[in-house]
């Protein structure tokens, strides 16, 4: 994507651009944004569309929306030659666009547009450059992410109340809180729906963990009988004594892996084979101490000069029905609504399939 731009229609006049970003480019001709009206007077059913123009290297997705009776455009511009790796967010997740759009264009007349269409550029530049695992290390990462996930595992929250308390319990500027919780409407984790009597409510629906688990295949070569004989007895002694409970409680692997980008990129990396300690050193930044305490939490294994993989971390996607509880207690407190109460319950309900199962995923 090169950049966005925001477009006013003036019905009297016709298209005039309002702010893009970055902003050093001049903004595209007239006559483009007349074309880019003219699609969208074609197509009234959808609020997007894209237009390549003739004779030029620049093709454009744009969103309509009306605010204070006034008609905008939300446009993205991106080279022709990127079309599949720049359309992949308006192709896979319209409403992501629709919901951006509908918030820069609310903060058109702020002080705040300038900052909102910068971390708009931000957020959609590396919406497709994260794989899943990154994406969802942020939410372990990043303050705001953590803290509103955990507010979610309280149960359903209008916008107006996740916003306020955001603002007043934790500090955080919320102005662009619905770019914020892209990441999680992304990954499937919440759920947004207006309840008759509240706005706006949000609902998690899954919840997210992470966890330690053996390598899909043995790193050993299977020529070393000693060596294998030795790596397998450290595994299986680990893993029969494994309480994830207290790792989960004492944080370990958030502190240790997830939290350090080094110690991440090594895991990945010895997920593909074994690499000599000098290797793993240089993964890690020539931090000795951190080697050994890996060594020491048992996330990797050392012998004849490599390093193995002993510990992988992975990510896990469940359904939270520990909320249902923590429902009845807010609603018997008249903390929520009826009407929100049994949204909720329906939304958890909906996954549930017999009394014994158990619904996850790892990522």
């Amino acid at each position: 994507m090169e950049r966005l731009l925001i477009v006013h229609w003036n019905r009297q006049t016709g298209p005039e651009p309002i702010i893009q970003y970055p902003p050093e480019k001049p903004f595209p001709p007239k006559a483009i944004f007349l074309k880019i009206w003219a699609k969208h007077e074609l197509d009234k059913e959808n609020t997007m569309i894209e237009f390549t123009p003739e004779d030029s290297e620049n093709s454009f997705i744009s969103i309509i929306q009306q605010f204070e009776n006034e008609i905008y455009f939300f446009c993205l511009v991106y080279k022709q030659e990127n079309t599949i790796e720049n359309n992949h967010l308006g192709q896979e997740s319209p409403d992501i666009l629709a919901i951006m759009s509908k918030n820069l264009v609310e903060l058109i007349n702020t002080n705040k547009i300038t900052r909102a269409i910068s971390e708009a550029y931000t957020t959609i530049k590396n919406y497709s450059k994260l794989d899943e695992e990154e994406n969802l290390k942020n939410f372990f990462q990043d303050k705001i992410k953590n803290t509103i996930l955990q507010i979610l595992r309280n149960g359903v929250i209008s916008k107006l109340d996740l916003t306020n308390k955001l603002r007043h319990d934790y500090g955080f500027s919320t102005a662009n809180i619905d770019l914020i919780l892209i990441s999680f409407i992304r990954e499937n984790l919440i759920v947004k729906k207006n309840v008759p009597g509240s706005k706006e409510c949000y609902f998690l629906t899954n919840d997210l963990s992470c966890t330690r688990i053996p390598p899909k295949s043995l790193p050993i070569d299977k020529n070393d009988a000693i060596l294998l004989r030795k790596y397998k007895n450290s595994l299986e002694n680990f893993y029969f004594n494994y309480d994830i409970i207290s790792d989960i409680e004492n944080r370990t692997i958030i502190q240790t892996v997830l939290l350090d980008k080094d110690v991440f990129s090594l895991i990945k990396t010895l997920r593909e084979g074994r690499v000599s300690v000098n290797d793993c050193l240089s993964i890690l930044n020539n931090k000795q101490e951190l080697l050994n305490e890996l060594l020491e939490k048992k996330f990797i294994f050392e012998a004849k000069g490599f390093v193995y993989l002993f510990s992988d971390v992975r990510f896990i996607k469940f359904k939270p029905y520990f909320i249902i509880e923590r429902l009845v207690e807010r609603y018997k407190n008249q903390d929520i609504s009826l009407n929100e109460y049994l949204a909720h319950l329906k939304l958890l309900n909906e996954h549930i399939k017999s009394p014994t199962s158990i619904d996850y995923e790892i990522v």
